[in-house]
């Protein structure tokens, strides 16, 4: 490899440890050529590529892209696997192959630009995939939505049954109700009248108070004639005695 194929295979390792979410480091000895295939293929269904390269280009590609903690697992026979996509799932492909190979020993690695360590991507390994945690995240959130439909359906329909019941109430005793207050309103409306009848007799009194005033007026007339009366009477009674 000149030192133009040198260059270009360290660009290209910087731009996939730059764009990678994840890089898990392995040691690949004993791997076969149909064993490295069939884990190419499950790892591309987690956007990830199984690369090896030699480590000291590895390392001035870690200096270049700003990985300088990846150069600490760079000893020995390593693969790279770049993973751009679900960091689970391509763990677990690695776990998966590393327990029916027997080989492929995790070195560690770097996610989200953090050094991890072997037990670290173990753990990784054992977490469920995107898809299932999206599920999960879907259900979690799905299900008080679930029960606050339900919960409305079952308010709406008692609200649905309780008109019913007030409407058939209505069409029952409707005709009824509205008649018994214009029957007692008409009595009531006669009888405005009678209730009225002192106000109609009151001009009768005031009639009448001329009448005594009448009476009253002709007293002091047959008082005067009495005493007129008497005063000739007494002047007949000096005539009689002188």
């Amino acid at each position: 490899m000149n030192r133009d194929e040198k260059a270009a295979v360290i660009d290209r390792i910087a731009g996939e440890l730059e764009s990678s979410q994840a890089v898990f480091a392995v040691d690949y000895r004993g791997i076969t050529v149909s064993q490295v295939a069939d884990l190419r293929a499950r790892l591309r269904a987690a956007d990830a590529t199984f690369t090896v390269v030699k480590n000291s280009l590895t390392e001035r590609a870690a200096d270049k892209a700003g990985a300088e903690a990846l150069k600490a697992v760079l000893e020995g026979p390593t693969a790279l696997t770049f993973v751009r996509g679900d960091a689970a799932a391509a763990a677990k492909a690695l776990s998966d192959a590393q327990r029916v190979t027997d080989v492929l020993a995790f070195k560690g690695g770097l996610m989200d630009g953090q050094a991890v360590s072997s037990e670290d991507i173990r753990a990784i390994a054992r977490l469920p995939s995107r898809e299932v945690l999206y599920a999960q995240l879907v259900g979690t959130v799905a299900a008080p939505l679930n029960g606050l439909a339900r919960t409305l359906n079952a308010l709406i329909s008692g609200i649905a049954v309780q008109l019913g019941q007030i409407r058939d109430q209505g069409l029952v005793g409707g005709s009824a109700a509205p008649a018994a207050p214009e029957a007692e309103a008409t009595p009531a409306e006669a009888e405005a009248p009678a209730d009225d009848a002192p106000a109609a007799e009151a001009p009768a009194e005031t009639a009448e108070t001329p009448a005594a005033e009448a009476d009253a007026a002709d007293t002091p007339d047959t008082t005067e004639n009495q005493t007129d009366a008497a005063a000739e009477a007494g002047d007949a009674s000096d005539a009689k005695e002188d």
